[in-house]
């Protein structure tokens, strides 16, 4: 019995009294052996049959004693779930690191080997199962390389490196479809044309993180960068800047030695690196190795303040979430197989030959698997998406993460498309269409987001985070002055916009709204209105009030008859004689100007209204005098009838007539009239 024992007991004694962390790092060389070879990204099936760069998959193997995790960065347009499933099945086997406490993802770089069915392009057969080998391989060899190890965490605003590449296009612009409908009302790259759009359709997320393992004697063995940018462009077959920046990581850091340099992928599926709002002639035109060397400058500053521990535990959380695909209805299906009847067997040339294609995959297939993910070392956090997210949704993760330091990667364990947040799926662009690229149901988003946040909560045995952003100085006085309501439009959704106040009148979101775009001081957000409004109730409000609200106008003031209107109070789905309404003027008269109408009289300001700017807006009620301020300047006066009408709206007239397209924050209404001291006061930034 005890002689039994013996081999138990001599494993026992030679486990650590304290567990220790201890990590591994390993490049492997995923460059296609033959060549050519099909390549992902574009939207008909191509061969690449140059090597520019070599492609690599970088991987890190971290274990506490207990726990034990493996972070895989493909050079990979992306990589379907199935092939990493079998994949992972395969490292398990050859490392002991449970399938579950892998997490492999792909750069997104568009001129990487195929290896999974995208759009025109399959998956290359002879390049796919050389691929899964390699992923094996790389997660043994870091495994193979565990040592004592410390970590620390660091990030830097990268904002002039990323920008939106999705606008909203004003209402009579939309743009077609793949199947024939104009129904684009936000589309990828739009912003190239100034004319044709509104504003962006989401914020950026500038964040470049870095996540630095040493030895225990503080010698550089890896660096997991984490940053939102789709992607730059190279040539022939490449890494694109993720493989430049993990090469340019080593060099600046550690030339001579074995440090692994990696850059995930950030939540960056509106993303680009041209920033539309800058004038084209403005615009700096860096090559790839520019971009990348001034990413490396600040991705540098970052690692030069980051502090070591190695008392650190690993944790990590995996949850499968079955979800439907958006597929045809009964008429697109017959029009899509009818095109494919006419193909044959040739490949789709062109994009209504390829999205006809997809309505009969998604119709086959009804439902998907997707993979989710959070894993845990010390205090820092790594959340993953399997889709092309949008900044928002890692943004919204970050900010309800529990642990003090959070990245999201996306495209980790599965290639599943798009997803955009639900209110966006009614604006159409490529990034909606439904397919295996974009095919998910609506709400896929905010479950996935949810699942995230929820696996983070898990790994940390913490409850989420609730996001308020602080308050500016600007909200700060509005406060102050004491405000019947305030809503200051901070919110990542709707449907509610939350008063601020003891009252607790929160107002409601209605129709199109983008979310958490900049707003008028550093650091606040804004909604953009996309033929939406914000609606609330003033009932008990009296004769004598003031309405104060900053504005941000994004339509030409000459595009229609009233360039727009932000605020009405009459009655849903029409006008009356017993209301009013403010806005701006357009080609029909007063053209920029503020214009204020009460029932059939029109009034108007004196002052042009420059186009994507902010501006204070404050209307002043006493009785039957009005006073409406710009800029804390009296801009425009008038005699009309005291409104009893509770309904309030913002963004948008009562009968939905010329609403407004644009941004409005920090809105206010204050039962007194308010002194013009006071209203300079709030239009201070």
């Amino acid at each position: 019995m005890i002689r039994d024992l013996l081999p138990l007991l001599a494993l026992l004694a030679a486990q650590p009294l304290h567990a220790e962390f201890q990590a591994g790092a390993a490049v492997i060389d995923i460059t296609p052996p033959k060549l050519p070879v099909l390549v992902n990204g574009g939207m008909l099936s191509r061969y690449l049959d140059k090597i520019h760069t070599r492609v690599n998959a970088r991987a890190i193997v971290a274990t506490d004693g207990k726990e034990s995790v493996a972070i895989v960065v493909v050079d990979s347009c992306m990589m379907g779930r199935e092939l990493l499933d079998v994949a992972k099945k395969a490292a398990a086997a050859k490392t002991g690191i449970a399938a579950d406490h892998m997490l492999i993802s792909a750069t997104h770089s568009h001129t990487a080997p195929a290896s999974m069915g995208c759009l025109g392009t399959e998956g290359d057969p002879a390049y796919v199962p050389f691929l899964k080998e390699k992923l094996v391989e790389a997660i043994a060899a870091a495994q193979k390389a565990l040592k004592p190890a410390r970590i620390g965490f660091a990030k830097e605003d990268a904002a002039a490196f990323t920008a939106l590449r999705q606008w909203i296009r004003r209402p009579d612009k939309l743009a077609e479809d793949p199947f024939g409908n104009l129904s684009v009302r936000a589309n990828m790259h739009a912003g190239r044309r100034w004319d044709d759009v509104t504003g962006e359709s989401g914020p950026e997320d500038p964040d470049l993180s870095l996540i630095s393992i040493q030895s225990a004697e503080g010698k550089p063995l890896a660096v997991l960068a984490n940053f939102s940018m789709h992607y730059f462009g190279d040539k022939d077959i490449s890494a694109d800047y993720f493989g430049l920046f993990s090469e340019g990581l080593k060099q600046r850091i550690d030339p001579q030695g074995g440090m692994v340099g990696i850059m995930s992928h950030g939540c960056s599926g509106d993303i680009y690196r041209v920033d539309y709002k800058v004038p084209e002639k403005d615009r700096p035109k860096p090559t790839i190795d520019e971009y990348t060397q001034g990413l490396l400058d600040i991705a540098m500053k970052a690692y030069t303040q980051i502090e070591y521990r190695s008392d650190v535990d690993v944790a990590m959380a995996e949850r499968r979430l079955t979800l439907k695909y958006r597929v045809p209805d009964k008429q697109r299906l017959e029009w899509a197989q009818r095109i494919v009847a006419e193909m044959g067997d040739r490949l789709a040339k062109t994009p209504t030959e390829v999205y006809a294609r997809e309505q009969i995959i998604l119709h086959e297939r009804q439902q998907t698997e997707i993979v989710v993910q959070a894993l845990r070392i010390g205090p820092i956090g790594i959340a993953t998406t399997p889709n092309e997210t949008y900044a928002i949704t890692g943004l919204k993760i970050k900010a309800a993460s529990p642990l003090p330091h959070t990245m999201v990667i996306e495209l980790a364990n599965g290639g599943d498309g798009y997803i955009p947040p639900p209110e966006m799926h009614a604006w159409g662009g490529y990034n909606t269409w439904a397919a295996r690229s974009a095919g998910l149901e609506v709400m896929a988003e905010p479950k996935i987001t949810q699942a995230a946040i929820g696996l983070l909560e898990t790994v940390s045995k913490a409850p989420r985070k609730a996001w308020v952003l602080p308050a500016t100085a600007a909200a700060k006085a509005t406060a102050d002055l004491g405000p019947r309501s305030f809503w200051r439009l901070n919110e990542f959704t709707g449907p509610v916009a939350a008063d601020v106040t003891k009252n607790q009148r929160h107002a409601s979101y209605e129709g199109g709204v983008a979310y958490y775009l900049d707003g008028p001081p550093a650091g606040q957000r804004a909604p953009h209105f996309v033929g939406g409004r914000l609606c609330s109730d003033l009932s008990g409000l009296g004769d004598d009030y003031t309405l104060s609200l900053w504005i941000w106008n994004g339509m030409p003031n000459e595009a229609r008859d009233f360039c727009g209107w932000f605020y009405s109070r009459d009655h849903n789905h029409g006008t009356s004689a017993f209301g009013e309404h403010l806005g701006i003027g357009g080609k029909s008269g007063n053209t920029g100007k503020l214009v204020f109408q009460a029932g059939e009289a029109l009034f108007a300001g004196k002052t042009e209204l420059p186009r994507w700017t902010w501006q204070h807006i404050a209307l002043v009620r006493k009785g039957g005098k009005v006073l409406v301020y710009f800029n804390g300047a009296l801009d425009l006066e008038a005699e009309a009838p005291a409104v009893k009408i509770p309904a309030l709206f913002l963004g948008g007239r009562s009968d939905n007539a010329d609403n407004w397209e644009g941004r409005l924050d920090e809105v206010a209404v204050f039962d007194r009239v308010l002194s013009a001291e006071e209203i300079t006061k709030l239009s201070l930034r």
